[in-house]
Order: structure tokens, then C-alpha cells, then sequence
């Protein structure tokens, strides 16, 4: 453990030394960014404080991850456009040594096969693409109401021959107030630098964010509202395309505060518990509709997202699905598996 809290200083050293972090605009290792399990992807994306028995939400804050998840086994599987597949796997256990909660995941992007060409366009054979993370979390309970947590990361993107990796760290705050069912959190996502760039490439920022959320569940109903805030860290995260934004909005108006700006910081969610066993969730990215909304024919659903869950004493399933655009949603699959209670 102290090992391990040495490599998080010397990461966070490196990182203020290189501040190759991203405030708005391009960067790489997108990926990061994708929803890695169904629950994350019904509340919009991300989720910062809600409090279940749910492994994958370590993904999203690893201040989340506490006892409830001791030695269980997530298996997520989404689905993409074009063909591109996206898996992740997580096995959570409770350390008594340290009274810490230890999580490892494993988050795999598939583009598939690629033909390869030369400058004239001949195929010259064919080439894949994928991006994965190793994900090392832990969280451990300070006071009654408190739990703090940390990832470390090593991310890597092949390309045919070529190869870029990169080291990242997330820090994650929770707060539970049991008494009045109100959850809250904050986290700062993917702190850290290039390990090794693509040949011939610049060294870009990794995506860099910082998050806030709170949660509220009713205590005489079976409803929960989820509040997230996303990109803290500067107030006008808008793309910067003037030409395409001048073609379709009019002028755009720089430097001026504006609701527009403000609310695409913002993700709302909420989710309803018929029975014990069944677990129903939508949410709204106000952000990516107004990114992916098509402005000449309506963007229906876009940005919305749902799903459910069926949860059972061995083992959980749930599905979620996510509007890009208004035909356009996929489909997110998860399984996990208590080896507590699992009956052979």
C-alpha cells in the first residue's frame, strides 16, 4: 500500500511537471470518456453519487466503491457504430489487511480490421485498431459519512504499427448522509501524461474533467433523482466550429455568460424502484443533444437514455440504452456476479 501511494505522488509530480492537461478543445484517449457499463450509460454518462450494489461504479468515481461490492465479478459488453465493439470487466475485493476496497478493470475497445493502403490507393493488406485501459482502484471510509478513492491507470492505443500508451490517475470524494437518503461527490478524471506518443505525433492532452454530484432519494417513495456536473473546470465548453455554428445559429456570441453554456454542464437522471428486484433509470445530457442535434429535421430523443436493471441476491443484470441521435441509440449490456451468495 505505501508502494502504491508512492506511485500516486510521483504520477501526480509528473503530471505537474508535464501539464499536458486538456481545459476545452481536442485531446486523446477519448475513449475515456465512453460509459463503460449500462447503469453508467442510463444515467447520461456518468455518475458521481449514488451509493448501490453496483461494482461498475468505481468506473465513474472510485469513492463509490465500498463493501457491498466485495468480491463480485462485472462483465459489460456495448455495442458501437460500425462494427466497433467495446468490452470491460471489473472484480472487486473488500482488503481486510488495509480496510480498503480493491478493484482492477479491464476497459477494450475493438475498431476492427482496417484495409491498409499506400499514397496511390493500392491495398496493401489490412491493419487493426483498438484502445484498452488497466484500471487499479481502491477507496477506504473516513469517519461515518465519508469515503475517499483513487485510479490509477495505463492506457494504451495500437493503431496497425503504430502505438501511443499513456499513465492517468482519477481522485474521487463521497459523502453519504444515511439519515436523510443524500448522497454527494466530487472527482477529478484522468490526471497525468504521454508515456510514449504516436511516431511523428504531437503530444496531446488526455481528457481531463472534473465532476460533481449529488443524489436525492425520496424517503417514503421508491424514486431517486441524480444530479451530475461535468467540465468544472471551465465555464464554455462549447466546439469550436464559428463557420458551422455562424450557418446554422447566426452569430456566435464569445466570452458572454448564457443559459446555453451553463446547462451543458449539466446531466439529470433519476430512477424508480418498483420492486426489490427491478430497477428502472432515464436520464438527460443537455450536452449531447446540442452537440449531436440535428437542427434542420428535430433531434427527437437525442440525449436521452435509459434503462433497467434486474437485480437478484446472486447475481445482476441490466441494459441500457443511449440516444446519440434521434434514429440513432445503442444498445449496452452487463451481467455481475456475487461469489458471496452464488449457489453452484
Amino acid at each position: 500500500m505505501r508502494l502504491y501511494c508512492l506511485f500516486c505522488g510521483l504520477l501526480l509530480v509528473g503530471y505537474s511537471k508535464v501539464n499536458c492537461q486538456n481545459l476545452g478543445g481536442k485531446s486523446t484517449y477519448n475513449f475515456l470518456k465512453l460509459a463503460s457499463a449500462p447503469q453508467i450509460s442510463a444515467l447520461g454518462g456518468t455518475v458521481i453519487a449514488i451509493i448501490n450494489e453496483d461494482v461498475n461504479l468505481a468506473q465513474s468515481n472510485p469513492a463509490l466503491l465500498n463493501r457491498q461490492h466485495d468480491n463480485k465479478l462485472a462483465v459489460n459488453a456495448n455495442f458501437l457504430y460500425g462494427g466497433i465493439q467495446q468490452l470491460q470487466a471489473n472484480y472487486s475485493k473488500w482488503i481486510e489487511r488495509f480496510k480498503a476496497n480493491g478493484n482492477l478493470s479491464v476497459h477494450f475497445i475493438n475498431y476492427g480490421s482496417t484495409p491498409l493502403t499506400d499514397a496511390s490507393g493500392n491495398i496493401l493488406g489490412n491493419f487493426r485498431a483498438n484502445d484498452y485501459a488497466v484500471q487499479l482502484s481502491f477507496s477506504k471510509k473516513y469517519l461515518e459519512k465519508w469515503s475517499f478513492g483513487n485510479t490509477i491507470k495505463f492506457i494504451r492505443s495500437n493503431y496497425g504499427s503504430n502505438s501511443s500508451s499513456a499513465l492517468a490517475m482519477d481522485l474521487g470524494l463521497s459523502f453519504y448522509d444515511s439519515t436523510n437518503l443524500l448522497k454527494a461527490g466530487l472527482v477529478f478524471k484522468n490526471i497525468g501524461f504521454v508515456l510514449q506518443k504516436f511516431p511523428n505525433g504531437t503530444t496531446e492532452a488526455l481528457p481531463f474533467d472534473f465532476q460533481m454530484g449529488f443524489s436525492k432519494k425520496l424517503e417514503k417513495a421508491p424514486l431517486q433523482f441524480i444530479f451530475t456536473v461535468t467540465n468544472l473546470h471551465q465555464f464554455d465548453i462549447r466546439y469550436a466550429d464559428t463557420l458551422f455554428e455562424n450557418e446554422m445559429n447566426g452569430t456566435v456570441q464569445q466570452g458572454k455568460f448564457t443559459i446555453d453554456k451553463l446547462f451543458r454542464h449539466f446531466i439529470f437522471g433519476a430512477q424508480v424502484y418498483p420492486s426489490k428486484q427491478l430497477e428502472l433509470t432515464i436520464a438527460y445530457n443537455y450536452l449531447r443533444r446540442k452537440e449531436l442535434g440535428l437542427f434542420t429535421i428535430g433531434s427527437g430523443v437525442t440525449g436521452f437514455s435509459f434503462g433497467a436493471g434486474a437485480l437478484f441476491n446472486n447475481y445482476q443484470i441490466r441494459y441500457a440504452k443511449s440516444f446519440y441521435q434521434n434514429n440513432k441509440a445503442y444498445n449496452q449490456f452487463g451481467i455481475t456476479i456475487n461469489f458471496n451468495r452464488l449457489i453452484l
